[in-house]
């Protein structure tokens, strides 16, 4: 049978050297040959151990041939021995790129572990472009997250030199070959971007890139973004590149997947949490001690300091009702918190043209990527923010919205998500329901302290007064029992005082009937206002006492100045007098209206400015008037301000 040999001289079973011929038959040891990889010929023996007289390289034979040995000694000839070299160097070549191959899914591998050690978004994104970086081989890397609109909502790169992209200004918004990639998610492969029609160009300041690779990342049918690959370090980008860049994107995508959904239960958390510190706050016995306006306006800045740091926004205001409650008076805001509140404070919002008059109207939350989105609906910020994703929610009550709670973040910066409004909304209806059980339990409290207050001004009228009354008829009776004398002079003066304290016992009574941080109503009530006002830099509380008709009686000028008087006076008080001690009296005769302010201060001194005083006389001298100043004995002063009472 005929034996088949590679490309070289052997010596066969029979001593006979062979060698491989140019041309030969096909057969089942060439096949044999041809499935090495190698490119070979081979020449069958011939019989009788010849060789084939048509081989072009014939054997060498050593010195034992000559001296007549034994065994052939073969040599190879130079054509054969190349051959074995290029031979040899394929295999080498072919292990290389077995070693780099395995080397690059080592660096694959590398790079999955570095995507799913994190679950933080931002680190996680990251990572990813500096793993595709580093895999491979490219001196720019990038990673884009798609916006619901379909534009660029975060841009993270890696590999720009020091101070480029501050020169160049803005991110990347999803146009030119970015663009392309995110209107249809299939990679691009170039060799030069300049030479693609696609591109749009550089901006300036953005340093020169030539090859390009870009791949979407995908979880299910959902596309998150694209990594962008540029400036391929050992040349052009292969399908080699290209199939390491898409596993990394697939498991890209399912690490992005697994941090949103670990994100989006964390928030759900620190929601709840909100919740239940918002309605701890609002239900605790603290609260309960004050349920006025004051501890209203605290909890609704908790309400929008939790809100703006649970939903990381730069701008959170709450915008209620001016007035009685209702929209016919428009909105306002009540609390902000974040960058420009302070200009915010008590800004009148339209219901008509704004987005928190919309929400407040409809009681459907809103989310938005920029406020143009809905042109004519401006948000409540200052005309200096640059506004851009913003979340409206309403406060909702059981028939109609309280308020409106509205948090924003500046232009530039991530939009917000469904996620994100869904929690958001179901923050506001939990705090609006916290608000409207407290504001209920304020009223049943104040129910109670009103009931009580009654109570008690009945028995100090019904009682106490009468008692006084009787007593001060009795010391009347006994005073003319006596007749003139000093005797009579003490029982007079007891029965002064007694009617002293009758009338500030009746003020007291007046006092418990007024609501409590309620609009003073009545020129008593007014008065009090003023002095409670005065009070705190008084250091005391001034005794007040009212006689004749005040109520419904005096015109509203005669009432205004008469509340500057006072104050002016109580003022000067606080100033200078240096006073333990205070009177106020306020009389309505038949023919005369008299302000009466009494301190035991040091007095007034010599040669002291009395420019207020001025203000006080022209006020009495205005309406037909005097104003009388006067020491007090032992120490203090009295002011008395009288006008004719028509």
């Amino acid at each position: 049978m005929p034996v088949w040999f590679p490309r070289c001289g052997r010596v066969a079973p029979d001593g006979i050297v062979v060698t491989v011929q140019p041309e030969s038959p096909d057969g089942p040891a060439r096949e044999q040959v041809a499935e090495a990889g190698i490119d070979q010929t081979v020449v069958p023996a011939m019989p009788g151990g010849d060789r084939d007289p048509t081989s072009q390289n014939p054997p060498t034979r050593g010195p034992a041939d000559e001296e007549g040995g034994g065994g052939e000694v073969l040599t190879f000839p130079d054509l054969p021995r190349m051959e074995l070299d290029q031979l040899l160097g394929q295999l080498v070549t072919r292990a290389q790129e077995v070693m780099a191959t395995q080397g690059r899914l080592r660096g694959l591998l590398h790079a999955n572990q570095m995507i799913i050690g994190d679950l933080a978004l931002p680190a996680l994104l990251r990572r990813i472009v500096e793993a595709a970086r580093e895999l491979v081989g490219v001196r720019y890397a990038a990673l884009g997250i798609i916006a619901p609109g379909g534009h660029l909502a975060e841009f993270i790169h890696v590999g720009m030199p020091a101070g480029a992209a501050e020169a160049i200004g803005h991110l990347p918004q999803g146009n030119g070959l970015l663009g392309a990639l995110i209107a249809d998610p299939e990679p691009i492969r170039l060799r030069c971007i300049a030479d693609d029609p696609r591109s749009s160009g550089f901006p300036p300041g953005h340093p020169p890139m030539r090859s390009f690779l870009g791949v979407p990342i995908r979880v299910r049918d959902e596309v998150l973004g694209n990594l962008y690959l540029s400036e391929c370090t050992h040349g052009e980008f292969s399908a080699e590149d290209e199939e390491l860049a898409k596993a990394l994107a697939a498991t890209a995508g399912v690490a992005i997947d697994n941090a949103r959904l670990y994100e989006i239960a964390r928030a759900r958390q620190e929601w709840l949490q909100a919740s239940a510190a918002i309605i701890r706050r609002l239900l605790s016995v603290d609260a309960a001690d004050s349920p006025g306006a004051e501890d209203s306006v605290g909890s609704l800045q908790l309400i929008a300091e939790r809100t703006r740091e649970i939903a990381r926004a730069d701008l959170v205001t709450v915008v209620l009702p001016d007035g009685d409650g209702h929209i016919d008076g428009g909105l306002r805001v009540e609390v902000a918190v974040g960058v420009g509140a302070e200009d915010l404070l008590g800004v009148a919002v339209p219901v008509d043209g704004s987005l928190p008059g919309r929400v407040f109207t409809t009681g459907e939350p809103l989310r938005v990527d920029t406020p143009s989105e809905h042109p004519g609906l401006g948000a409540a910020a200052s005309a200096g923010l640059d506004i851009g994703p913003v979340l409206v929610l309403p406060l909702l009550g059981p028939q109609r919205a309280h308020g409106v709670l509205s948090a924003a973040r500046l232009s530039g910066r991530p939009g917000f998500t469904a996620e994100d409004l869904d929690m958001a909304a179901g923050f506001a209806n939990q705090a609006s329901i916290a608000l409207e059980l407290a504001q209920a339990r304020a009223e049943q409290q104040r129910a109670v302290m009103l009931d009580e207050r009654d109570r008690i001004a009945a028995d100090l009228h019904d009682h106490v007064i009468q008692r006084l009354f009787a007593a001060g008829l009795s010391l009347q009776s006994v005073a003319k029992r006596l007749g003139a004398g000093p005797d009579t002079d003490r029982i007079l003066g007891a029965i002064g005082d007694l009617d002293d304290t009758i009338s500030q016992i009746r003020t007291t009574i007046f006092g418990l009937h007024q609501l409590p941080q309620a609009t003073p109503v009545g020129v008593r009530a007014r008065l009090l206002e003023v002095i409670a006002a005065v009070a705190p830099a008084l250091g005391f509380t001034p005794a007040v006492r009212f006689a004749g008709l005040v109520e419904d009686t005096l015109p509203t000028d005669v009432v205004d100045d008469v509340l500057a008087v006072l104050r002016e006076a109580l003022t000067n008080i606080a100033r200078h007098a240096r006073a333990l001690s205070a009177e106020v009296d306020l009389t309505a005769g038949a023919d005369r209206l008299t302000l009466e302010v009494r301190d035991d201060g040091v007095g007034i001194a010599p040669g002291a400015r009395r420019s207020g005083l001025g203000n006080l006389r022209r006020r009495a001298e205005h309406h037909g008037g005097t104003l009388a100043l006067s020491p007090r004995e032992p120490t203090g002063t009295r002011l008395s301000w009288s006008i004719p009472n028509n």
